[in-house]
């Protein structure tokens, strides 16, 4: 388990990294501009089945879930670990393999859902339809949840149960399971092991009361891979920037825009950077680790549930939660789909550059062609969704194209 929280801290689309999601959907979106030609064809949205980068992102994915199914596997069958910890590490790589197969089946519509690590098996699978993935994801997280303990690890770089339940809320929001994510947003939000932090500037910080689950840098005089990627010092920008349009998105007076995003000038032109974790690697000690899981996503997922299912001054209430911190005034939201217009334009100023929030909201909601037609040239309405590798449709035929690649 630790080599793959390794990994996926690493390498892959849930790191840090130039090629992780959180730079490469805001890439694809409207969140970033980018000033260099290496992964340009997400920027240009011109993204084709032979691609490289394309089966890295698959065979990445499809390698942790083997690697968690092998963690399941050596567990249950195990005669010597205490019964404790055959329960968390299972219950870990449940977590795992759910949160894996949620971004593989965003990112190319409906994929196999792979529980083996037996070759046969895994040779022949076949993709399933986006809503039967979701429903596998449910089911491994309620498992998982049973396992788990309901205390978070020193320092939250292990799933808890509640890592669990806030990993259901965003699954039960994706599907449009309201209720389900009513259900376990509120027991994390109302639960008394994470607590909400007012302070914009202390959010990011690795002792932050309000992180549910994030990733340890590999050294403890590190800090995150985002600070190091995101922040420059002088323009132009080399390699990636905030883009006008995320950046004229935050109201008048939002803390969020002077905290979490910093303007770099030369005396002429001015460039913008995300800011929302302040170190670039390398300090004396560790402030800041790479947070998957946050408190204020959960009051967000609740504030649209709520919206949906007619508990309009609840959403109200979640959704002002998250605005009072920044600043703002109370939403003038009074009914259900004004309520569910003013999350998704909160959730763009809150999730900003995090593992493709943006994205994964324009696509859920039918939105992307309206969004990005007319700022992004290479944009296709068939690019709500990535190529299947061609490589694993000539190696196994049950994998099918997805339309337009």
């Amino acid at each position: 388990m630790s080599s793959i929280y390794g990994n996926m801290r690493d390498n892959g689309f849930l790191s840090g990294n130039l090629p992780g999601l959180s730079c490469v959907l805001g890439l694809y979106t409207d969140e970033l501009d980018f000033y260099r030609q290496d992964i340009d064809y997400f920027y240009t949205n011109s993204l084709f089945a032979a691609q490289p980068a394309i089966k890295s992102y698959w065979n990445h994915g499809y390698s942790l879930i083997f690697a968690a199914n092998a963690v399941i596997e050596g567990v249950r069958n195990s005669q010597s670990l205490p019964a404790e910890l055959k329960a968390q590490l299972e219950g870990e790589a449940l977590f795992v393999r759910a949160l894996v197969h949620l971004y593989l089946n965003q990112l190319y519509g409906g994929v196999p859902y792979v529980t083996t690590t037996d070759y046969t098996v895994n040779g022949n699978v076949s993709r399933l339809p986006p809503i039967e993935v979701l429903q596998l994801i449910r089911q491994d997280l309620l498992d998982a949840a049973s396992f788990l303990p309901d205390n978070p690890s020193v320092e939250r770089v292990l799933p808890s149960k509640g890592a669990a339940r806030s990993l259901l809320a965003r699954t039960c929001l994706y599907a449009g399971w309201w209720d389900e994510a009513v259900l376990h947003s509120t027991a994390v939000i109302e639960g008394p092991l994470y607590q909400w932090v007012d302070d914009p500037a202390a959010v990011f910080l690795n002792n932050s009361t309000a992180t549910i689950w994030q990733f340890m840098p590999a050294d403890a005089s590190l800090n995150t891979l985002e600070g190091d990627l995101f922040i420059f010092e002088v323009g132009p920008p080399p390699a990636i920037a905030i883009s006008a349009s995320l950046y004229n998105a935050f109201e008048i007076g939002d803390l969020r825009r002077s905290g979490w995003i910093r303007e770099v000038t030369d005396g002429t032109d001015s460039w913008y950077h995300a800011f929302k974790y302040k170190q670039r690697t390398i300090s004396g000690a560790s402030t800041e680790y790479s947070i998957l899981l946050r408190l204020a996503e959960q009051y967000l997922i609740r504030a649209e549930a709520r919206a949906m299912t007619g508990n309009i001054e609840g959403a109200k209430a979640d959704l002002n939660k998250v605005r009072q911190r920044a600043g703002l005034p109370d939403t003038d939201a009074t009914d259900a789909m004004e309520i569910v217009n003013a999350v998704m334009a909160e959730r763009r100023v809150e999730l900003f550059t995090e593992f493709g929030h943006r994205f994964f909201d324009l696509q859920r909601t039918g939105s992307l062609d309206e969004a990005l037609e007319n700022i992004k040239p290479g944009w296709d309405s068939t690019d709500r969704l990535w190529p299947i590798p061609s490589d694993e449709i000539v190696i196994n035929p049950n994998i099918t194209q997805n339309p337009g690649y």
